[in-house]
């Protein structure tokens, strides 16, 4: 049977309408007939009689990867709108990925039921998800992700019963299983992806807080890496792979110095998985005669950035030429320590040349610029010589803080043959000259 469109006139007017029609074999040869008279329909009406006119089997339920042939309706653009969408593929994968690390087992085996309406292990999923998918605040999570995600239909948790206190409420039930946690992973992501953690990469950095965080005893207002010295925060250290999968963790207080941090994360890395002969590998903030000698010890191995007050004593190999270049632009020499325990490993760059190149001109046009102003204001009105110094400190002591630990004082030496600028700082006597030649003349009149 099929659909067969007809039409008439009517005080003289061209009308259409729908006829369900038959075929069938006679005598004569195949013939049609009309089975019934369906009026005028719209599109969703002739699918609905396409489909019951096949039978049952049209009208099942299909799967979501078969072949099916096409079913085509007439639709007005205007008139659609899109309307409480989800985002399903993220969130989808994410699950799948649980359970192929077994995070779902371990959170159902880990955090215990009690008579809360939500299982901790559920909410845990959610807090996982979110993080996966939009790592933002567990407020962000129970107001704008958690609504506009499939996660209630893949969990099965209605977004009214999803707010930040339940979400703040399982992290406290989670945090006591932190290196459990830790240790499932690393276990099951090297049976996965056969990771090699014989090299670790050890950093810290830091996150602030808008408010006073008084119930946090760990934050506090120390050396802000977001150049928010006004906040109080917390340090994050973490230890990475050298394909970069995280082992573990920890926070230290906001003012701790990073250098004291190390003994602590190796120990505790150690108490976890070992003591393997592992290399370390560790930037020139977390150098100090306490940290090597800890090292040393235990025959631990390590590779750490040299301070740059060491480099003065290997100043005849940084001027030899017998450099062995390792590919285009990095050159490397091989230094042995007086002694024979340590190797030092010298690496000329030319692309790190060229970025310090350019972060010193930046550097000298702002504090140009910066001069220039000041120069301009001085000559519309005569001020004090106290006042002048003042305004060049605080243009300069943004620039030199991180590097000469605050400017006292900055006057033009009176060589007209060097034309430079003499620097005092509170870190030493030693002086620091920059030159501006062409600011001379005027700040020296």
């Amino acid at each position: 049977m099929y659909l067969r469109r007809c039409y008439r006139k009517k005080d003289g007017k061209r009308h259409g309408y729908w006829a369900l029609v038959e075929s069938y074999r006679s005598s004569r040869g195949p013939r049609q007939r009309v089975v019934a008279y369906l009026g005028e329909m719209d599109a969703a009406g002739r699918l609905g009689i396409h489909q019951q006119a096949a039978g049952t089997v049209a009208v099942a339920q299909r799967g979501l990867f078969r072949d099916v042939e096409p079913q085509w309706v007439e639709v007005d653009l205007k008139r659609i709108a899109v309307e409480r969408k989800r985002a399903f593929g993220g969130p989808w994968i994410g699950l799948e990925l649980c359970r192929q690390v077994g995070l779902i087992d371990f959170l159902e085996r880990t955090l215990p039921a009690g008579r809360e309406e939500i299982p901790w292990p559920v909410m845990a999923q959610i807090l996982i998800l979110a993080r996966l998918c939009d790592p933002a605040s567990e407020l962000h999570i129970a107001e704008r992700f958690y609504e506009t995600s499939a996660l209630s239909d893949l969990l099965g948790v209605p977004a009214n019963k999803v707010n930040e206190d339940r979400l703040y409420r399982s992290l406290d039930q989670l945090l006591p299983h932190k290196e459990e946690l830790e240790t499932h992973l690393k276990n099951r992501l090297g049976e996965l992806f056969d990771l090699d953690y014989d090299l670790l990469l050890y950093d810290v950095t830091s996150t602030y807080f808008e408010g006073e965080a008084k119930g946090n005893e760990l934050a506090q207002r120390g050396y802000s890496r977001d150049h928010r010295p006004d906040c109080k925060q917390v340090n994050i250290a973490l230890v990475v792979s050298r394909e970069g999968m995280p082992l573990g963790y920890q926070l230290f207080a906001g003012n701790r110095n990073d250098v004291t941090t190390l003994e602590e994360i190796v120990e505790r890395i150690e108490r976890l998985y070992g003591r393997a002969n592992r290399i370390w590998v560790l930037d020139r903030g977390m150098v100090s005669e306490e940290n090597l000698r800890f090292l040393k010890e235990a025959k631990r191995r390590y590779i750490v950035g040299t301070p740059k007050g060491m480099l003065k004593r290997l100043e005849p190999e940084l001027r030899s030429k017998d450099w062995k270049q390792v590919r285009e632009g990095l050159e490397v020499r091989l230094c042995p320590a007086p002694g024979g325990e340590e190797i030092f490993l010298l690496c000329r760059s030319a692309q790190r040349k060229e970025k310090e190149q350019a972060m010193h001109e930046r550097f000298k046009k702002r504090i140009e610029e910066g001069l220039d102003k000041i120069v301009a204001s001085c000559r519309k009105r005569k001020q004090l010589p106290a006042a002048g110094h003042d305004l060049v400190e605080s243009l300069l002591n943004p620039f030199l803080e991180p590097f000469m630990h605050g400017l006292l004082f900055l006057f033009p030496l009176r060589t007209p043959a060097e034309k430079k600028y003499f620097l005092t700082t509170r870190c030493g006597t030693q002086a620091h000259l920059q030159a501006f030649p062409h600011l001379l003349p005027i700040l020296a009149s």
